[in-house]
């Protein structure tokens, strides 16, 4: 199984421009599929609930760049802040200030994406623009020495092509502007289904899973 993986991630590696960024998502999948990109070089994995990656964390090679692209729960935080690489999921200003007290406690400074909400899909989360650019303008985050934003996160609808693009063209369009006014420099979007389509609309990480690990597993 792990030779099928392997392959899997080669033959995606070779389609993929070398300026983006493959985020191998790892819900649900056993420690040796993790293990076995992380031999072959990759060392960028995500997940999308704290305990999980905790428990992988303890069990893998430290220098895995560990991103958090699920939903935050604020109490849980603490967890991760000590080795987390990038969370994508931020969507209010008490996660931010939460992150920001932990973090300046191990002298650390977190990098974070805004998730704007670019479906209309009711299980889709995010924020809207109006809302980010509240977050950027608070001066209450001006001041803040240990979380930087540094880019935009967006989940597209699992409808018709000719959506999909309309939702990516409007991140994009959104991640230009926030760019030019606060040097943003990540733009994650695009997943097993839509990944293509989010290269061409400029994205910098996609957050790759089943195509590459197959089905979930659901064990660590």
């Amino acid at each position: 199984m792990n030779q099928i993986v392997e392959n899997r991630f080669f033959s995606l590696k070779k389609l993929i421009p070398k300026d983006v960024k493959i985020l191998a998502v790892s819900k649900n999948q056993d420690t040796s599929s993790v293990e076995k990109l992380y031999r072959v070089g990759h060392r960028d994995f995500g997940e999308n609930y704290i305990q999980e990656m905790v428990k992988k964390y303890k069990k893998l090679p430290k220098d895995i760049r560990w991103h958090m692209i699920g939903r935050i729960q604020s109490n849980k935080l603490k967890y991760i802040i000590p080795f987390i690489h990038l969370i994508h999921s931020i969507q209010n200003i008490k996660q931010i200030n939460t992150i920001n007290k932990i973090a300046s406690k191990h002298h650390k400074i977190i990098n974070c994406l805004l998730q704007i909400k670019i479906c209309d899909d009711k299980n889709k989360s995010g924020i809207t623009c109006q809302e980010a650019s509240k977050i950027l303008e608070n001066e209450a985050f001006k001041k803040m020495k240990n979380v930087k934003i540094i880019g935009l996160m967006g989940i597209a609808s699992f409808q018709e092509l000719t959506k999909v693009h309309n939702e990516f063209s409007y991140l994009r369009k959104l991640y230009d502007e926030y760019q030019n006014k606060y040097g943003h420099y990540i733009l994650s979007m695009g997943m097993s289904r839509d990944y293509n389509i989010a290269i061409k609309y400029g994205s910098t990480i996609i957050r790759l899973g089943t195509i590459i690990f197959g089905n979930r597993k659901k064990t660590i």
